[in-house]
């Protein structure tokens, strides 16, 4: 099925599935391993959704459109005991970076956070002993029992009973910023765990998200900056290869208009120019869940996809800076210059101005939270000529209360960004950037069908009870045949692998195949 032409598309297949984000290819990659014969169909020119590296810039050098770190997906199965062969056998290879992040300080310093717990806490006892302390504290805890916890609420699973399961759901339920603060006292420690909290763009002070400093934080010490050699999309032209060692095909510029329900179950997709594909036994949407509803056809839309559409929103979304250098960033330390895969910046001050801007539409670039990644400390290859890729991501609105449009006015933001980076980092002078691209929200929304209201996370769900939840928590719908998966099911945005590892599971239940045969019980 691998070589088939576009045209020349099967008239029916055991399961298809929309979207070739990395989500819906693990999930295909797992049902194909398990005998299924599977077929992909991705509305984009390449595969990958918001995985995916290309040449944004210049001819010659690969940037990472949206996702960089890899490390979620570290700790999933199926990298972490590499239950479809991905890296055995399908070529995909990552780096695991030390230092995990330079965060430059003002006045020349810098706290540097290490792929070791000894080595980041003493760098975070030269600004406090105590709160050293605490940060070995922090990930001793999740350490003992709530990293086991958090794996299975990862994986959808029951979370059993048990003090540590108790402890769990007692720290999600706060903010990051309740956590932050009655943990860490020093003003740059703060900063700092603050900084990792945002890094699935979520807004840590919202309840909700007061797992995020132990979590990201236990996920850096374990695996760095972790980075697909080649860049993101190295990701998904694994899946793909190890989908067509099944007999499986992952077919591009192929949009899904419709979803058939025929008999009252899910029978079949329609592409935009009308061809149709049978689904002998299921179809699985990665499509986002704001418009799977109005997929469907010859059904009235169920109570739960018209719930999942009216309850979804975009929460952070984001900006985006790419440049072609000559040469890497060094970032401003006590002892030189220092090259690292990522930076970051913001102090916690400047990064709750700049959420409580965001909220009232307005960007904010004084003191911003920053990402700042610069692929080729670590992998060189992708720009085989020589030179450098950089990137710089942070929170900026989709629509400004100002009333300019965003193609007026993000030259100017992303001018201020630079101002920022500049301040802390030599390598950004005007002689050593090569090309500058700037995307707004809009663009990031213009990017990828699936990143509306310029959110490239999957946003998040407002529950009948006041609560933000970052995925839909079910990947059955209520339409038999038709299960969900993608950045918008649970639990939620970046690169982790898991909606479509969870949701591959409940297909292969439902379906009568046991899971073990292709992949372990958490």
């Amino acid at each position: 099925m691998g070589e088939e032409r576009l045209e020349d598309l099967p008239g029916a297949v055991d399961v298809v599935v929309i979207g070739a984000g990395h989500n819906g290819l693990v999930c295909a990659g797992y049902l194909a391993a398990a005998g299924l014969e599977v077929l992909v169909l991705e509305a984009g020119e390449i595969p990958g959704g918001n995985t995916v590296t290309e040449e944004l810039t210049l001819p010659g050098f690969a940037h990472d459109s949206c996702s960089s770190a890899h490390v979620l997906i570290q700790s999933n199965p199926l990298i972490r005991d590499d239950e479809l062969g991905l890296l055995a056998g399908h070529g995909l290879e990552y780096l695991m970076t030390d230092p995990a992040v330079v965060l430059p300080q003002p006045g020349g310093d810098a706290l540097v956070m290490h792929r070791d717990l000894g080595g980041t806490a003493d760098e975070i006892a030269r600004w406090s002993t105590a709160d050293a302390e605490s940060f070995r504290g922090l990930i001793g805890e999740w350490s003992d029992g709530l990293a086991a916890v958090h794996g299975r609420w990862s994986s959808n699973l029951p979370l059993g009973d048990g003090d540590a399961v108790r402890r769990y759901q007692a720290l999600r339920a706060r903010s990051a910023w309740e956590v932050v603060s009655e943990r860490f006292a020093d003003p740059v420690i703060r900063s700092f765990m603050l900084w990792l909290a945002l890094a699935t763009i979520q807004d840590p002070f919202r309840p909700g998200t007061g797992i995020l400093p132990s979590s990201i934080a236990a996920g850096r010490i374990n695996f760095g900056w972790t980075t697909p050699v080649g860049g993101s999309g190295a990701l998904p032209e694994a899946l793909i290869r190890q989908i067509g060692s099944h007999g499986g095909g992952v077919r591009c510029s192929a949009p899904v208009s419709s979803i058939d329900v025929e008999g009252g179950r899910a029978a079949a997709v329609r592409t935009a120019d009308g061809r149709r594909v049978a689904a002998r036994h299921a179809v699985v949407s990665s499509a986002h869940l704001a418009r799977v509803a109005g997929m469907l056809s010859g059904i009235e839309v169920p109570s739960d996809l018209a719930e999942a559409r009216d309850t979804w929103r975009p929460g952070l979304s984001v900006f985006a800076v790419h440049a072609a250098l000559r040469h890497n960033l060094g970032f401003h330390t006590s002892k030189g210059p220092m090259r690292s895969t990522a930076g970051g910046l913001g102090g916690t001050a400047g990064i709750a101005r700049q959420l409580a801007a965001f909220h009232r539409g307005e960007p904010d670039a004084t003191d911003p939270w920053l990402l700042m990644v610069d692929q080729t400390v670590a992998d060189p290859s992708r720009v085989p000529g020589g030179g450098a890729t950089f990137k710089i991501l942070t929170i900026a609105p989709y629509e400004r209360a100002d009333g300019r449009s965003w193609e007026d006015g993000k030259q100017e933001y992303a001018d201020a960004l630079l101002e920022v980076v500049r301040s802390r980092a030599d390598g950004l002078e005007p002689e050593n950037i090569l090309a500058l691209r700037a995307e707004s929200p809009v663009d990031v929304a213009a990017h990828n069908a699936h990143n509306i209201g310029g959110s490239c996370h999957g946003g998040e769900f407002l529950t009948p009870a006041g609560e933000v939840v970052p995925g839909w928590p079910s990947y059955r719908s209520s339409i038999p045949g038709l299960f969900l998966t993608g950045a918008t099911t649970h639990p939620g945005g970046s690169v982790s692998g898991r909606p479509g590892r969870n949701a591959a599971r409940t297909v292969l239940t439902d379906l009568g195949i046991d899971p073990a045969r292709v992949m372990g019980p958490v």
